[in-house]
């Protein structure tokens, strides 16, 4: 298994790594964005995306989006393959992809919008912290991503103050020195939980 930083050549499974994002939304039952085969390509084009291989074989992906004239980046789209699922390599990129980013972008905040518990918690490990939805990025264009995810009446009905995403941040001001010992996925289970019954039971009454 190779992880590396993709280039040129590795544009031909654009189209494996939407559908793979695709077939995942419906499995889940959760809202993932759409992507299309020639955003992920631009992506990887530019240097600025992550793929596993097993010799030759898609396994992942990850890429990187900058926002706010590059004051925020996030770490978008992060998929692996059900041939390569539970064997700890969502981890392995999601560590790469942030040190590609820490190091390419070096002084924007990192932020994360996400449902899913395994990733809150692989933030959390890389020193992110839970924070509001307005301390993140207000560029328009990012929330309009969101159009796409099937939860996106939760934001706009609440303004975009929050959704049944989860917003995290890793400041590279304070190097997130005060950042809270390892938490357990469980804790932001319960989060989910809370969240998922206030929403879904508003949807319920109507």
């Amino acid at each position: 298994m190779e992880i590396v930083i993709a280039n040129n050549s590795h544009t031909v499974y654009a189209d494996i790594i939407c559908k793979t994002i695709e077939d995942a939304a419906q499995v889940r039952g959760t809202g993932i964005a759409k992507r299309k085969p020639e955003y992920v390509a631009t992506k990887i084009e530019n240097g600025n995306a992550v793929i596993a291989l097993d010799n030759g074989k898609f396994a992942g992906f990850c890429y990187i989006e900058q926002w706010g004239h590059g004051k925020f980046v996030a770490n978008s789209g992060l998929i692996v393959h059900p041939d390569y699922r539970n064997i700890g390599l969502a981890k392995q990129i999601k560590e790469v992809i942030f040190k590609h980013s820490r190091t390419k972008f070096p002084d924007a905040k990192v932020f994360s919008i996400t449902t899913g518990l395994a990733v809150m918690k692989l933030n959390s490990d890389l020193g992110y912290k839970p924070v509001t939805f307005s301390e993140l990025t207000d560029d328009q264009s990012f929330w309009d991503g969101c159009k796409t995810c099937r939860n996106y009446d939760v934001l706009t009905r609440t303004e975009r103050k929050m959704c049944l995403c989860t917003g995290m941040l890793f400041d590279p001001k304070n190097n997130n020195k005060e950042a809270s010992p390892e938490v357990k996925e469980s804790v932001f289970k319960k989060l989910k939980d809370i969240k998922q019954n206030l929403f879904l039971k508003k949807d319920n009454k109507k």
